[in-house]
This record gives structure tokens, C-alpha cells and sequence, in this order.
């Protein structure tokens, strides 16, 4: 499989010549080793999975990497969380050369509190998402964009499968003790099926027979290992009651439909989740261009219990705003963007006039393109590609 292009290159580049140590978070498969070891060549490599590995790290330590020459990947470190403090000992000892540590970890909530108790200062954090449409033309709504499926389309569903599988053995038995992993399979599926509604942990927890608190310990498992976006919803008081609970997402669109049996572009048209699909897909591809930036992901949604609803609002700068409304059709009406006008309206009048709001609808595109952008005043209307290009 040829190496894809990354994003994020320019900015690992960056980090490398600034910091000690690069940390490399993201789901398991959207090519963190791949990346490093595409852009430092030269770097030994280890995989902190290999029991032999693992076993002569525990065993002698300070032998272990007194044979190491670094530049170094340590591959899913999160595995044997005491290296961060011989690594930070390492450091400590010999700052320069910069980029000499590289360590990755699939698992991010254990990977940060290492990162955080033992490399503040020491390490930057960036995140690697699967591949972006910026990044490959042939990711996509129906298969997503893991490196392994874009490259074999044909064998998606035969890689999803045991994607899970593995998933479901190595990671989440790692990060909490999940007795039941049959259970935890219906629940996954059970999150594809509310992908894009506001989250309700009571209704994920009376049809599987477990307690809230386990749905949220469960769902956490999912953040942290990058498998779902928890989208919050916009809190800044605009003068209305706002619903406060998060929109959840499959964050992959191939594994979504792999999750709802959605096999074939036609049966991903005919499909009751379609729209809830292109939206988490935008949703997704949003975060991907922030992340791969290496800006701090930032994606909210606005829903008001008089029933206001705008799928997307990213910040921008100088107290600017951009409002984003997806339709999985190709037609697109002026009235599709009643929602955004009427919080544009409500946005301006507690901002300042020179707070720059765009309102953009995003569609699917049509065989034949419509001769403008303009569908209502001040809002432009967006086939889905041009409008991830622009962002």
C-alpha cells in the first residue's frame, strides 16, 4: 500500500524540532506508525504490544534503553505507562537533540495522564484522525477513511469486521473490564442506531439490562479510544433555553454503516440513516482538518427547547462564527436556511457588528452544478467537497 500524504506532516515536522518528545494520539489504524516512520526513517522502532519487547523493558529498564539510539518510535506506549518517567529521566538528562522520542498510544485518556504526571513541558501532543477528503479523494460516506480501507474498498467489510473484533478484545479489555463483550457488541451497534441524536444514556441502558453509570463508563471507553465524536452542545446564553446534553457520532462513516449493515451505495441511499450519516461525516472531516492542523478540536451544536436547531457552530476568530447545516440531498431551498438566519440574527445582536458570521448549507452534489452558491441572503450552499476544501 503507498504511503498517503498527511496534513498533519508539516506540523509533526514542527513539533519534532521544538520538543524532546512528539506524542502521537488517535484511534487504532489511522496510521500514526505509518506517519512517523514515513517521516524519521532513521528512527528505531519498537512495538510495545511484542510480549518479548514488553518483557525486556519490564525486566531491565534502564538496560532496555541504555540500548536504545534515539530518534525512537515507542509504539502504543500507553501499554507500559512507567516508560514515561525513565523517558522524562532520559530528558531530563540530555534536552538536545529535539525529536528523539516518539511515542504513539491508541488509548488517549491513559496516554494523556501519562503525558500530563510525567512530560509536561517536555512532549507535544498532536492527534492523528483516519484520512481526511482533503487528504484522499476516495474517502468517503460509504467506507470512511481508514488507510487499510481506502486502499481495498473491495474488503470493507471483511476489515470492519475484524476491526471490531479486535477492537473489542484488545482495547476495550485494556481500558476497562468489560465482562460481557457480547453485551458491549450490542451496544455498539445500539450507538450506530442514535448516531447524530442527542445523547440519553437511560435509553442505551434499558434495552441492553445494565445500569446508567456502566453506559457512561462505556461510552467513555469509546471516547477515549477515538471511536465516537461527543459533540457538546453551544452553552453561550444567546437569550433562549438551551439544550445542554451532547449529539453523539460513530466517528468513522465506514464503520457506522459496517455498525447498521449499510453494505452498498444503494443501500446507503434508501437508507432511514442517511442523513444522520452525511451529518456525522461533515461532523467528523470538520474535527480532522482541526486536529491535523494541530488546533484543539472545536465543534458544538445549537438546539433551543423552542425547537431552533442548527447542525453545526464552529468558532472563529475575533469572536466570529461560522454555522453549518448539512443535507444529505441534492436540492437544496431558501428555506433550508431558515434555522441559521434566525441564530444569526439572535448571534448579532450580542456580538459586536464586526464578529464575521458565515453561514454555510452543505449538500451532496448534483451531476449537473447550480450556476451560484447563493441561496438566501448572506448564506451559500456548498457541495460537500468543495466546502471540506475550503475550511
Amino acid at each position: 500500500m503507498r504511503y498517503i500524504a498527511r496534513e498533519l506532516e508539516a506540523t509533526l515536522v514542527r513539533a519534532a524540532r521544538s520538543f524532546p518528545a512528539v506524542v502521537l494520539t488517535g484511534p487504532r489504524r489511522a496510521g500514526k506508525t505509518w506517519l512517523l516512520q514515513h517521516l524519521f526513517p532513521q528512527a528505531s522502532y519498537f512495538l510495545l504490544e511484542d510480549p518479548v519487547v514488553v518483557g525486556r523493558l519490564r525486566a531491565d529498564p534502564q538496560g532496555f534503553l541504555d540500548e536504545l539510539r534515539p530518534p525512537v518510535i515507542l509504539d502504543e506506549v500507553q501499554n507500559v505507562p512507567e516508560v514515561f518517567a525513565l523517558v522524562r529521566a532520559r530528558i531530563d538528562a540530555r534536552p538536545r537533540p529535539f525529536g528523539q522520542w516518539l511515542l504513539t498510544g491508541s488509548q488517549e485518556a491513559p496516554l494523556m495522564q501519562g503525558v500530563s504526571e510525567s512530560m509536561a513541558g517536555r512532549a507535544a501532543v498532536l492527534q492523528l484522525r483516519p484520512l481526511s477528503t482533503r487528504e484522499n479523494s476516495k474517502v468517503s460516506l460509504l467506507r470512511g477513511g481508514y488507510p487499510e480501507v481506502v486502499a481495498r474498498p473491495s474488503a470493507a467489510q471483511l476489515w470492519f469486521a475484524s476491526y471490531v473484533q479486535t477492537y473489542l478484545e484488545r482495547d476495550v479489555r485494556a481500558v476497562t473490564a468489560v465482562r460481557d463483550l457480547a453485551t458491549f457488541r450490542r451496544f455498539l451497534a445500539l450507538v450506530a442506531s442514535r448516531h447524530g441524536q442527542v445523547l440519553n444514556k437511560t435509553e442505551f441502558a434499558a434495552p441492553l439490562g445494565v445500569s446508567v453509570p456502566t453506559i457512561g463508563q462505556w461510552l467513555g471507553v469509546l471516547e477515549t479510544t477515538a471511536q465516537i465524536l461527543i459533540v457538546p452542545p453551544f452553552y453561550e446564553n444567546l437569550g433562549k433555553r438551551l439544550i445542554k446534553s451532547p449529539k453523539v457520532y460513530i466517528a468513522d462513516a465506514g464503520l457506522a454503516c459496517h455498525l447498521l449493515g449499510i453494505d452498498t451505495a444503494a443501500e446507503l441511499a434508501k437508507s432511514p440513516f442517511l442523513g444522520a450519516l452525511f451529518e456525522g461525516f461533515i461532523a467528523a472531516e470538520i474535527i480532522k482538518t482541526q486536529v491535523h492542523a494541530g488546533r484543539r478540536p472545536e465543534l458544538y451544536y445549537f438546539r433551543d427547547e423552542q425547537g431552533l436547531e442548527v447542525d453545526f457552530l464552529i468558532p472563529e476568530k475575533n469572536g466570529g462564527v461560522s454555522l453549518v447545516e448539512c443535507k444529505a440531498g441534492k436540492t437544496v431551498t431558501p428555506a433550508m436556511a431558515a434555522p441559521m438566519l434566525r441564530l444569526a440574527e439572535a448571534w448579532r445582536k450580542k456580538r459586536p457588528r464586526s464578529a464575521a458570521i458565515r453561514l454555510s448549507l452543505v449538500h451532496q452534489p448534483a451531476k449537473t452544478p447550480v450556476p451560484t452558491r447563493a441561496v438566501a441572503p448572506g448564506v451559500q450552499a456548498w457541495a460537500w467537497q468543495d466546502f471540506l476544501q475550503q475550511l
